[in-house]
């Protein structure tokens, strides 16, 4: 039988195109060390820069979706179960959205001067492990404007300040009428 789990990611990584890390989120304990994150990655790295125009293989167990925009590679990492048009859907939102954040211009030294933005992206896209949107406008929507009405933003998404200010505005208002 098979497991089921909403645990579908295993690590994001961008690398340069000499094998530099960009950005790199590890989900789980399985590269839980930064010696075994670099050892990862440079094993990637010399897999993949032979066929930068490749798009799937299995590394070191696992199934790994890449794409090289420019000078930087895109790398989504999954189960070795997991179903690689899923994770397809997932590298190709993450990669629009950061394309569209960052106007098509996808180079390391652009996502390096707009990584901010990025990571931003990234925590719309994945959190945990766990994939949360794969509409890359979506996520550029999330990311990129900030909603100016507090009243409409949900009492779930708003940080603590936001809430209290949400909730002082809403009794004073009552207390009005």
């Amino acid at each position: 039988m098979v497991n089921l789990t909403l645990y579908t990611i295993k690590a994001v990584v961008m690398l340069d195109s000499e094998g530099g890390r960009v950005l790199a989120k590890y989900f789980g304990q399985d590269y839980s060390s930064p010696k075994d994150q670099k050892a990862f990655e440079k094993g990637l790295y010399d897999k993949t820069k032979r066929a930068p125009h490749g798009e799937i293989l299995l590394f070191d167990n696992q199934v790994v979706l890449y794409r090289f925009h420019e000078d930087v590679f895109f790398y989504i990492v999954g189960m070795p179960e997991e179903n690689e048009a899923m994770l397809l859907v997932i590298l190709n939102a993450f990669s629009d959205a950061v394309s569209m954040l960052l106007r098509h211009q996808i180079s390391k030294r652009v996502i390096l001067e707009n990584l901010d933005l990025v990571v931003l992206a990234l925590d719309e896209t994945i959190d945990e492990g766990i994939v949360l949107e794969t509409d890359p406008s979506a996520i550029v929507a999330r990311v990129s404007k900030p909603r100016e009405n507090l009243s409409d933003v949900p009492l779930s998404e708003q940080t603590l300040i936001q809430a209290y200010q949400t909730a002082k505005e809403k009794f004073g208002t009552a207390l009005l009428k």
